[in-house]
């Protein structure tokens, strides 16, 4: 069985409205992501880190920075559990 099929999609071979929602749901946060990190890197290319860190929101940048590695370590963790690769926390 492909872990990335749903048992009743390989039964019936097509995929509900709920599945296919999810689908479009990761396509468009897929593409969130790696368009953000093209405008970091952009930044990053054209600007010193010290400049930047001069002119960024010193409030809000280190919040939004936790945010999105807090997240990421904590999906990481859950897919690494689903595929079997760590023990359950």
């Amino acid at each position: 069985m492909n872990p990335k099929h749903s048992a009743k999609r390989q039964k019936d071979g097509y995929l509900d409205i709920e599945e296919i929602r999810l689908i479009s749901d990761l396509r468009i946060m897929h593409a969130k992501v790696d368009e953000l990190y093209g405008i970091v890197e952009n930044l990053k290319r054209r600007h010193t880190e010290a400049l930047i860190v001069e002119y960024a929101d010193r409030q809000v940048l280190p919040q939004n920075i936790s945010r999105v590695v807090c997240e990421g370590k904590r999906r990481n963790g859950a897919e690494k559990r689903r595929v079997g690769l760590t023990p359950d926390a």
